[in-house]
């Protein structure tokens, strides 16, 4: 196995405790602690934090990607069954103990300002990925991609920050059935 460099450890802790505790909650030192490297090597690889915040990011967003493109390999001829198999991906996230919201929304909370260089990003990456769903869902033939793509996202974010307000009666399954419905209604029936 390929040895991590001092930026991948650093980026793997930084991910680890942001996701965890907060971007702003985690400071350099603690991160420079948990990866093992030297400041100097911190600061080689990373010029500010917020160089860091980005980059961690960008590495969440390339986990989707990734799950989209395997998506699309395992279902190459079903847009729908790419569409509903991420929707039981994400339903089965929300349901683990250690779930803590999506690392996106929870930076948006944390960087409102809208020329902070990771809010900026935010959106670039939000918008790429609802993209990918709308054109997952004019590929399956949905009656109106941009408002199915809508549908979900409200309901994805709204889902997220309630059950990571009140665990006490998010159960993923109402996730689950709702976005499968709006499918459902907007998808059409594939042939085979």
């Amino acid at each position: 196995m390929k040895k991590e460099s001092a930026r991948e450890r650093i980026l793997r802790a930084a991910s680890e405790l942001f996701y965890m505790e907060g971007i702003r909650a985690v400071g350099i030192d603690r991160i420079i602690k948990e990866s093992g490297v030297a400041k100097a090597s911190f600061y080689r690889n990373f010029a500010t934090k917020d160089d860091l915040t980005v980059a961690y990011l960008e590495a969440r967003d390339e986990l989707k990607v990734e799950k989209l493109e395997r998506l699309r390999r395992l279902y190459p001829n079903s847009p729908k069954e790419q569409l509903g198999t991420l929707i039981r991906d994400v339903t089965e996230q929300l349901g683990t103990p250690d779930y803590r919201g999506c690392p996106f929304l929870n930076a948006a909370v944390e960087f409102p300002d809208p020329n902070h260089p990771a809010h900026i990003r935010l959106l670039d990456i939000q918008r790429s990925f609802w993209s990918r769903v709308q054109e997952l869902a004019a590929e399956g033939g949905a009656r109106q991609p941009e408002e199915l793509t809508v549908q979900l996202r409200m309901l994805y974010d709204g889902y997220v920050m309630k059950s990571y307000l009140d665990k006490s009666d998010s159960d993923p399954e109402y996730f689950r059935k709702a976005a499968e419905l709006f499918l459902e209604k907007q998808l059409a029936p594939e042939n085979g």
